[in-house]
């Protein structure tokens, strides 16, 4: 789909209201002064915003992520969206907590995808569908991530994630969000390769969700399902919140939310009351 597009934010237009309120003679009450609570987000490419353009730098962050749009709020101030594509949970320990202090109040998270390996879940059962040489390849990738999260490695993972932020930021409220269906569910009992491939993705999000939802309870942090919000949204859909774009198999964006999926993220984290004042 060619070179996705950077873009830089622009400040010019708070400067100018600044200036225009000076030259009315109206007080310019300065930032520090308002008491919002310190947002951080941390976690892999759902939590950078890949898929909703445009992008902010080569991690896919955008300014349409749900983080983005929670500082059009009143209660919180964004320090910063320290998530970054194709990270996994110990990714997030190793770059991301560094963002993290005693003064932040909020902390986002949206992680564990890519410990499953869930894009070559995606490309192999997807090229299976097509071509039944790859069936073996796609076996072998679900069969990792069914081993991943039914020996509980991944709720664990996601324990010692939320811990470590914990650790970092011990006067923050941490909330966990969990992943969307892909594709719409689909009836029981259908034959066909693609309601097959269906059931299989499925099968892997709920598995993926309960770890998360287990090591929020583990750990005290709160859990935000999202798959509610995306419900009749899927890929499957008359109108998607996840991008498949067939012209270009090969794109990142592929299999993540568009602007309208991470609208829905953001409505349900404003829903569960994350965004709320303290």
């Amino acid at each position: 789909m060619g070179t996705l597009k950077l873009r830089r934010r622009r400040t010019a237009l708070a400067a100018g209201l600044a200036t225009l309120a000076m030259a009315a003679g109206v007080a310019v009450v300065p930032a520090q002064a308002v008491d919002r609570t310190r947002y951080v987000a941390l976690g892999d490419s759902y939590a950078a915003g890949l898929g909703a353009g445009p992008y902010l730098d080569d991690c896919y962050r955008s300014e349409n992520s749900y983080s983005e749009l929670a500082t059009h709020t009143k209660t919180v101030k964004l320090v910063a969206n320290a998530a970054c594509s194709g990270k996994t949970t110990q990714d997030v320990v190793d770059t991301q907590l560094k963002r993290l202090n005693r003064a932040t109040g909020l902390v986002t998270i949206t992680a564990g995808g890519n410990n499953l390996r869930f894009a070559e879940i995606l490309a192999s059962c997807g090229a299976a569908i097509v071509n039944p040489a790859a069936d073996p390849l796609c076996e072998a990738a679900s069969a990792y991530a069914e081993d991943q999260i039914s020996s509980h490695k991944l709720a664990g993972d996601v324990t010692a994630m939320i811990q470590r932020v914990k650790a970092a930021a011990p006067n923050a409220n941490v909330v966990v969000t969990g992943y969307p269906y892909l594709y719409d569910p689909v009836a029981p009992g259908q034959t066909d390769s693609m309601s097959r491939f269906i059931y299989k993705a499925t099968h892997l999000a709920d598995g993926l969700n309960g770890s998360i939802a287990a090591a929020a309870r583990a750990t005290g942090a709160e859990y935000v399902d999202v798959r509610a919000a995306f419900a009749g949204h899927g890929v499957n859909s008359a109108a998607p919140w996840i991008n498949l774009h067939r012209w270009a198999p090969a794109s990142p964006e592929n299999f993540h939310p568009n602007a309208k999926g991470y609208e829905a993220y953001f409505a349900s984290l404003s829903a569960a009351k994350a965004y709320s004042a303290p």
